[in-house]
């Protein structure tokens, strides 16, 4: 049985400490991601080990030492160790590539909570991850290690991928509204790629970096093609630039600080699938140029954006867009955009007085 985002958060609250849990799945999909985020919001700290880039056991246990005093070998603390006594979220990566040498130190790791005779702090929790596959080169496991875990194997939906993608992940809106019209291209599965060969599919983690790049260009061209190839593949690049064809709408970031009354013509055309998927990248590209006071750091962007929101919101009652218009005062009812929400109440009271007159009509 399959578990996704979810079922994995029930899982993490209700396991206690001294349990360990393996999950399984394909690479890319954000296992580390999601646990870093999920302890750290809990206030622990989290140790990711890479277990695959280990050459010798010393790079897990440490180095040996003489104590001149006793004559006798003790092993030097790891920089990973913790020292302060407080319980970490150890967290063993590529689990499955360590070298033989490197699975035998983590056996009394995993049954003791110990390490070259020393102790990990009271509370510490084990969690690890593995590939599975006949595409990946792998070490056999144990079944006397494999023995000492929760094993789950783990495998994310597109709903949960998009979920955070709109939110947290800040996903440029233009790949996100590329998912959800074509789900099927979040994970390489739908490309049937050579495993033995060089060839790039999609994964969760190329659509980040795709993400990343795409956030600075408004306008993509076939100059920018082979730029995205090689991050998501050349079929999957086609695919997106001939989505970005027919749905293209201005940035986030050209909306909020541009010539609002300039791109009044480009955003009529988009559909209502593009104008929504806008809507959330208006609130994002908000929700993370803010800082703790929930103000943006140069005051020039920041009546810019007062302006434009207020422009684009008029727009689209004028425009009659009224699903739109619901969509986008739906966003302000989210959770995911705390801060926007915050920011609007406070600095832009023009447009929560517009949300107030669009909800009575």
């Amino acid at each position: 049985m399959t578990i996704d985002t979810q079922q994995l958060y029930f899982i993490l609250e209700n396991t206690p400490a001294e349990q360990n849990i393996l999950l399984v799945g394909k690479h890319g999909i954000g296992k580390s991601r999601i646990l870093e985020d999920f302890y750290t919001k809990k206030g622990c700290k989290v140790v990711s080990l890479f277990l695959g880039q280990m050459s010798d056991p010393g790079d897990l246990i440490g180095l040996p030492e003489k104590d001149e005093k006793t004559g006798k070998t003790e092993f030097l603390l790891p920089y990973w160790f913790p020292t302060d006594r407080k319980p970490v979220v150890l967290f063993l990566d590529e689990l499955n590539r360590a070298r033989p040498e490197v699975l035998q130190t983590i056996m009394d790791l995993t049954l003791n909570r110990r390490l070259a005779g020393k102790s990990l702090p009271l509370g510490s929790r084990i969690i690890s991850a593995v590939n599975n596959g006949s595409e990946y080169q792998l070490t056999d496991l144990d079944p006397a290690l494999i023995s000492r875990f929760n094993i789950y194997e783990f495998a994310p939906s597109v709903s949960d991928w998009l979920c955070w993608a709109d939110g947290a992940g800040g996903i440029d809106s233009r790949i996100t509204a590329f998912i959800r019209e074509n789900p099927e291209y979040l994970d390489s599965d739908a490309f049937y790629a050579d495993a033995d060969s060089l060839e790039r599919t999609p994964d969760r983690r190329s659509w980040e970096r795709a993400s990343d790049i795409l956030k600075k260009i408004d306008a993509v061209g076939d100059v920018h093609k082979p730029l995205f190839a090689g991050i998501v593949g050349s079929r999957a690049a086609s695919l997106l630039f001939g989505f970005l064809a027919e749905h293209s709408a201005p940035s986030a970031r050209k909306v909020l600080t541009g010539n609002f009354e300039a791109l009044k013509p480009e955003i009529r055309a988009l559909s209502v699938p593009s104008l929504t998927a806008l809507n959330k990248s208006l609130f994002t590209f908000i929700e993370h140029g803010l800082n703790e006071e929930d103000a943006f750091s140069d005051s020039a962007v920041q009546e810019s954006v007062k302006k434009n929101l207020v422009l684009y919101f008029e727009f689209l009652k004028s425009e009659a867009f009224k699903e739109v218009c619901a969509h986008f005062v739906d966003q302000c009812s989210a959770s995911s955009f705390p801060k926007t929400l915050r920011f609007i109440a406070r600095h832009c009271m023009a447009l929560y007085n517009a949300f107030s007159s669009f909800i009575l009509d």
